[in-house]
């Protein structure tokens, strides 16, 4: 137990920081707030009875009727129903981050921890230090970080999928869309229209028909993604394919070779920055989706923000998900820049 709770057998007493005093005794919880007095709430299973000190109206900062009766303090806040009692404590919740009240390192300052991981003298029986620590730390109860990160790989699986998967779809489908390599008018007027089709139907929109078919999870998540950006990448790479210079084909051709080859040869190094900048351009883009699609269906971080928003109390958990998918969407700008760089500055160069 931390130091401001105190347990008599089945009876508690927490102390609040502005020194508001909770008692819990069988079934009546006292409240003694400094500067007002004591507010006595008894529940047997009824109705609510609340006592308040002599002379007294009630305050603005009690919320009272006769299933829920709840206190608002500056410190905290408590709250009785008819199925339980609580005490919300205010502190600004990071105290718990790494290390939860039974773990050994709980309450040691950094240098204290450094030293111990070096320390050949074990504090978990059978066990290193240093894994020790790291286990502590990524299985903590409270914050959940092995589960976190777990949810950001799923939120960058769903969005890699989906786009790559897209690009591995729609490139093929584009020369049966473009007009100099597929004569056939009906053929590209078809594939345009589908392209058309699943790029205008928004990918939330994808994602809750798809969850009907799949059930919620992130592989629903990454089809809704890969239904929409092959309707886009469609387009784009049928228009970069009507554009291609005659001229490296025809050199190819002299050679030859034949479609297959031409294609490889003479079609796609032409495309290739174009191919590799939206790809990468899109799984950034795809990667902030990811977030909103998870919360849908049941996947990824998104999962995770929307449950810590729907208690309205775990509010330092909402800054941690935020701040992680900040920073999620930041690493993966980055690094989709670092790969246009090198990937399309190679391909010009080797072309």
């Amino acid at each position: 137990m931390p130091d401001w709770v105190t347990l008599y057998g089945t009876d508690a007493d927490v102390r609040l920081d502005d020194g508001t005093l909770v008692q819990f005794r069988g079934e009546t919880v006292t409240v003694a707030v400094p500067d007002y007095g004591s507010v006595a709430l008894r529940s047997a299973g009824g109705d609510i009875e609340m006592t308040l000190p002599p002379g007294e109206s009630v305050p603005d900062w009690i919320s009272a009727s006769a299933t829920r009766v709840s206190l608002t303090m500056p410190a905290g806040r408590v709250q009785v129903t008819r199925s339980k009692s609580e005490v919300f404590r205010y502190e600004a919740g990071w105290e718990l981050f790494f290390f939860t009240l039974d773990s050994p390192f709980y309450g040691r300052s950094l240098g204290e921890i450094a030293a111990l991981a070096i320390s050949p003298d074990q504090v978990v029986p059978g066990k290193a230090n240093l894994l020790a620590i790291v286990e502590d730390v990524w299985t903590n109860k409270m914050w959940r970080h092995g589960d976190v990160a777990w949810a950001l790989f799923e939120t960058m699986l769903m969005a890699f999928l989906g786009t790559f998967g897209a690009g591995l779809i729609a490139l093929p489908l584009a020369f049966f869309a473009a007009s100099n390599f597929t004569p056939a008018r009906w053929l590209r007027f078809g594939l345009r229209r589908v392209f058309d089709f699943v790029r205008g139907v928004d990918g939330l929109i994808w994602t809750l028909i798809l969850s009907r078919a799949f059930g919620p999870g992130p592989l629903t998540g990454a089809l809704a993604i890969l239904l929409t950006d092959t309707g886009s990448f469609g387009k784009m790479f049928s228009e970069a394919l009507e554009n291609v210079d005659d001229k490296q084909i025809e050199g190819v051709r002299s050679t030859g070779a034949n479609a297959l080859q031409r294609s490889r040869f003479g079609v796609l190094p032409q495309i290739t920055p174009v191919l590799l900048s939206q790809l990468l351009y899109y799984f950034e883009s795809n990667t902030r989706s990811a977030t909103v699609i998870g919360a849908i269906v049941g996947g990824g971080i998104g999962l995770l923000l929307t449950q810590a928003i729907s208690t309205q109390k775990d509010w330092e958990e909402v800054t941690y998900y935020i701040v992680l998918i900040v920073l999620m969407v930041m690493a993966m700008d980055a690094l989709s820049g670092w790969l246009r760089r090198v990937l399309i500055k190679g391909s010009a160069g080797g072309h």
